[in-house]
């Protein structure tokens, strides 16, 4: 049977949290030291240790930045409870082993317009005496594109992000392209969903069960002034994207706007099977203490039996084999004669950074023998509002087909395997017994680009060695 990761937000969720727990639950911490080196990004380091959390070992995740990057938008005497404000009375977790002094993650990842800076009287260098780049998301997506994370991991992070400049648009009132962000543009906060993005490609799950976030309450000020929690950005992404929300009676906040962002970019469904198997569990560690320990944990788990009992999650059926299993997607159509090649480009990447399993174009003819294009998009049941929102928006089409249909999928997982030309990603399924290997794309094309020889020649070789074992 298919793993499904199965996230228990009852602490909430953030950037770091999400990070530190799919490190628990065995994703690869050299391969993901690889791919944040690759941002070309300076300023940070990366620190993985573990933590204690009312008595329990967990992973922590840390980026730690030097003085000409810290991130200095927010109140943060307000943020930690260093002040007499009865806002705040939490304080920050020193003495559990990891001596975080500066807030980048679990209830600081707030985005803010960068037009309202001037608006509230805050002159930039009042903060700090240095530059301090404040991205917005077309700079971000150039670091991602020209990054060597894999074509998965960068699809998910660039649509957490596109989350993210959605709900920063709507609660500052400006377009999506004159949003800037501070501290989710800043490097910490990148590196946070770059890294959670290349945790969840090395996993290889595609199914994510987010059936709840648990979030507190009150006020926190921010750059802008005291705010009310959930945070605007964190709420327009609940609303946008239908995530089920609990608030707790605990002061504070729990769930930040990039881990919502998080959760609605890689949510397939909201309910858990009636029974399960629990594979392996992750525990992920937050820099705050309240009531409740700050932990998310993850969990890989498989349905009990040959089928799952919950089949309007995930179209499980009854018979399937260890080596096979059934999901339910929908495939949507439309044709279009009027739409110009750059648009259907753009198009196409939109739709992917938002999470379509696939997307292809067929050439047809129309109505007075018109040369145009017919638009498959397949995806799951839970984002094809946004599928359809996107074709309409960005082609001419007037009218989509959608069907819903089940399909069977072999079971599958990335793994990385020693050849003669160095380490290579590598997909296998599995069939009847039977496993496949299929070398990644990525991998092949930088060996070719690093010793000069043609891609084919490489892709045979590294074939060749996996089936022979040599």
């Amino acid at each position: 049977m298919r793993q499904k990761l199965y996230l228990e937000c009852y602490a909430g969720i953030s950037g770091d949290m999400t990070v530190a727990a799919l490190l628990d639950l065995g994703a690869d911490e050299a391969k993901l030291r690889e791919a944040l080196d690759s941002l070309g990004l300076e300023g940070y380091s990366v620190e993985i240790s573990r933590v204690k959390k009312s008595g329990l070992d967990v992973c922590d995740f840390a980026v730690k930045l030097d003085d000409a990057h810290e991130n200095h938008d927010h109140d943060m005497a307000y943020l930690h409870g260093q002040s007499d404000s009865p806002l705040h009375t939490h304080t920050h977790e020193h003495g559990e082993g990891h001596g975080h002094e500066h807030p980048h993650d679990h209830e600081h990842e707030h985005i803010h317009d960068h037009s309202h800076e001037h608006e509230h009287g805050h002159d930039h260098d009042h903060y700090h005496g240095h530059t301090h780049s404040h991205r917005g998301l077309p700079e971000i997506v150039e670091i991602l594109q020209r990054s060597a994370m894999t074509p998965r991991a960068k699809a998910t992070a660039l649509r957490i992000f596109d989350i993210l400049a959605e709900a920063e648009s709507k609660a500052h009132g400006v377009p999506r392209e004159e949003v800037h962000f501070h501290e989710v543009g800043a490097v910490d906060s990148i590196v946070d969903i770059a890294a959670a993005a290349v945790c969840l490609d090395d996993l290889g799950v595609e199914d994510v069960i987010v059936p709840v976030l648990y979030e507190g309450c009150g006020s926190i000020r921010c750059q802008h002034g005291v705010i009310p929690v959930p945070v605007p950005a964190t709420l327009n992404i609940v609303s946008e994207h239908h995530l089920p929300l609990h608030q707790t009676g605990t002061e504070g906040e729990f769930v930040t706007p990039t881990g919502a962002a998080i959760a609605a970019a890689i949510r397939t469904e909201d309910r858990l099977p009636e029974t399960y198997h629990i594979e392996r569990i992750g525990l992920g560690g937050g820099k705050r203490s309240y009531e409740r320990p700050s932990i998310l944990r993850a969990m890989l788990i498989t349905a009990d039996g040959a089928g799952n009992s919950c089949p309007e999650a995930d179209g499980s059926q009854a018979g399937e084999s260890d080596s096979e299993n059934a999901d339910t997607i929908i495939k949507l159509e439309c044709n279009v004669d009027d739409c110009s090649g750059e648009a259907l480009g753009y198009t196409m990447e939109r739709l992917f950074q938002a999470g379509a399993r696939d997307v292809h174009y067929t050439p047809v003819f129309m109505k007075k023998n018109r040369p145009g294009y017919m638009i498959t998009v397949i995806c799951t049941p839970n984002r094809r509002e946004t599928m359809e929102d996107i074709l309409f928006s960005e082609t001419t089409t007037i009218g989509i087909r959608r069907q819903t249909m089940e399909r069977t999928v072999l079971v599958r997982h990335n793994q990385t395997v020693e050849t003669s030309l160095g380490k290579v990603d590598v997909k296998a399924t599995e069939y009847k017994g039977q496993t496949t290997y299929t070398p990644e794309y990525e991998s092949a094309a930088r060996i070719a680009r690093e010793t000069q020889r043609p891609y084919a020649d490489v892709y045979e070789q590294i074939l060749s060695e996996i089936r022979t074992g040599k």
